[in-house]
């Protein structure tokens, strides 16, 4: 399937994305990890947009095609993607997150829980504080596919999160499907597990493929999705 690219005016910034499927079909968002783009979806979005779905991946702030403003908290992110919505005039949306991108598409859906009509959260983090804490970056040597202030921004809201944003999850009242790595990952499973008994309509499975679930087991990784995603609609409250 053919890969289209193009960009947006979105919150003041300019957002790259990548796009798939028919202009007309149910529309589903991909958000990309931290260090990566949309382009780390091409393995899956076909599948997605073959049911057929009108699939888009964005590259967040900071990350790839779009701009690198320099500040990168993760609200403004979040409002960067509300805004790429309204650009394209996409609503209500399904919005599949991994890792950073599952933290931003958390604030969505807690900031405007009638935008997303079902949510997906790939190891994402809780927020939950680090302990220990994540220690300082030490940055790698030549060019970098993103904007390296964004690496020292998002260690520090990892370490130290905002409470309204754990005290705001019980906004999140679409069906949202929690994916953990398992103990493998990166990521404490047991926050994953914590955030899972706090979201009310939520489903929690567990791939034991490390924290890169869609990228190891592409196959699981889409059956769950597919599952979850092609169950009956509900609107969000």
């Amino acid at each position: 399937m053919e890969t289209e690219q193009g960009t947006v005016r979105a919150n003041g910034i300019t957002l790259a994305y990548r796009a798939w499927g028919p202009r007309d079909a149910p529309p589903v968002v991909l958000l990309h990890a931290r260090g990566a783009d949309g382009g780390d979806w091409t393995g899956i979005a076909p599948a997605l947009a073959a049911r057929p779905r009108r699939v888009y991946a964005p590259d967040l702030r900071g990350h790839g095609r779009s701009d690198w403003p320099g500040g990168y908290d993760y609200e403004d992110m979040r409002d960067d993607v509300l805004a790429f919505l309204g650009s394209l005039g996409i609503a209500p949306v399904d919005v599949v997150g991994h890792s950073l991108g599952g933290a931003v598409a958390q604030l969505l859906a807690q900031h405007r829980p009638r935008l997303v009509r079902r949510l997906v959260l790939e190891d994402a983090p809780a927020p939950i504080p680090l302990d220990p804490p994540r220690p300082p970056a030490v940055r790698p040597d030549g060019d970098l596919p993103y904007d390296w202030a964004m690496i020292l921004a998002t260690d520090a809201q990892r370490n130290a999160p905002k409470p309204v944003w754990w005290d705001h999850m019980r906004r999140l009242t679409m069906p949202t499907l929690l994916i953990g790595g398992g103990p493998a990952s990166t990521v404490p499973q047991e926050h994953i597990a914590a955030l899972a008994e706090l979201i009310p309509e939520a489903r929690h499975v567990t791939v034991d493929a490390g924290h890169l679930v869609h990228e190891a087991r592409p196959e699981e990784f889409l059956a769950v999705v597919e599952q979850f995603l092609s169950s009956a609609d509900r609107t969000p409250s």
